[in-house]
């Protein structure tokens, strides 16, 4: 592995064909200065909410006007660097008493790309037994997954939120397989012609729990990230043989590039917040280095 520090840039190298570059620096200025027209394959980021969260270097309380005028400013951007045929994964939430962001942050970009898919992630979910019947693999009620609980008279517990799909187009082919299940009931397969074999397309309900922990401020240090194991769903979507390069203007703790390293795919991403960008680097460090790849 090569490993290089220049300023509030690194670089890392898993393989001769897989570089990671990280930049501390806002996502706007950045990608102007570092990628091409076209350049990127995928993007995959989840940007502040608006919503009041405690980051340690982003104002998130400013009004939603700013906010949505800032949105399109940065996605414009990101227009500019992504490939034609290419896919921006926007991953966006909300808070029960605030639940319009999503929807205005997807109004907000209606001119500058073409909704393609709206894809759930869902982080909880509670299926009961009789609900069911004899399903297979439904042995009992079944409750699974993390959200933050809230004390409400008024509002549910938010257990999901949005991946948004954007392309240029509208039209660009996905590899739906690539992130396929197989059928429940095996009869399907050949009674369709779609249906030649025990896999079918997963659909835009995506299961994707967080991991237990047992101390934030030291497993998990931003206040609103996504696991890793989104990045690479998404990723996968768009088409494994189809991306070369991925982008995360929001890099967080640095968990879509994590993905791409278990990908192999090379990666790009801007993050503003030196301890974030310290923790983001460290860990795909230590992913290299576990993975046996580091010399």
């Amino acid at each position: 592995m090569n490993d290089r520090m220049v300023d509030t840039a690194v670089v890392l190298e898993s393989s001769p064909s897989t570089r990671l570059n990280f930049f501390m620096q806002d996502c706007i200025e950045g990608m102007a200065q570092h990628l091409k027209p076209g350049q990127v394959d995928v993007v995959v980021t989840s940007p502040p909410y608006n919503l009041g969260i405690k980051y340690n270097s982003y104002d998130d309380s400013s009004s939603r006007e700013e906010y949505l005028r800032w949105t399109k400013e940065w996605a414009l951007k990101v227009r500019d660097v992504l490939s034609d045929r290419g896919s921006f994964f926007l991953n966006i939430g909300c808070k029960p008493s605030d639940p319009w962001v999503p929807f205005e942050v997807a109004s907000t970009l209606r001119p500058v790309f073409r909704l393609q898919n709206v894809i759930h992630w869902i982080k909880s979910i509670a299926i009961e037994k009789r609900d069911v019947g004899n399903y297979p693999g439904i042995l009992r009620d079944v409750a699974v997954g993390h959200y933050k609980p809230i004390n409400s008279d008024r509002f549910l517990n938010d257990c999901h939120e949005y991946i948004f799909h954007f392309t240029k187009s509208g039209n660009v082919t996905l590899d739906r397989l690539a992130i396929g299940v197989p059928y429940q009931d095996k009869s399907n397969i050949g009674r369709w012609n779609s249906a030649r074999q025990d896999l079918r397309c997963r659909g835009n309900t995506w299961f994707i729990p967080y991991e237990t922990i047992n101390n934030r401020d030291s497993e998990r240090p931003h206040p609103a990230t996504f696991p890793p194991r989104l990045p690479e769903m998404c990723i996968r979507l768009h088409g494994i043989d189809r991306c070369e390069l991925v982008m995360d203007p929001f890099m967080g703790l640095g968990n879509t590039a994590l993905a791409c390293l278990a990908l192999g795919k090379s990666f790009i991403g801007f993050e503003i917040d030196p301890e974030y960008f310290r923790v983001a680097v460290e860990r795909a460090k230590r992913e290299i280095s576990g993975a046996g790849r580091l010399s």
